[in-house]
């Protein structure tokens, strides 16, 4: 049976928690912040956790690979 590859654009977005939740980064954080106001700018702060479907998904894109 041939080993499966962990999915290189999955492993630059997410990262598993000890619990197996995938975190990742908020979206609309890269550029063109001057527009957003100050209170959307800091709720887009910090990371989030997906949901439990997506989770196991992710995993498996990952194939045990999450820094």
């Amino acid at each position: 049976m041939p080993k499966q590859k962990t999915h290189k654009g999955t492993k630059k977005r997410f990262r598993l928690s000890a619990k197996g939740k995938a975190k990742h980064r908020h979206s609309g954080t890269s550029h063109l912040a001057t527009r957003m106001s100050t209170k959307r700018k800091r709720n887009l702060r910090g990371t989030t956790v997906t949901t439990d479907t997506n989770s196991k998904i992710i995993a498996e894109a990952l194939a045990g690979n999450s820094y």
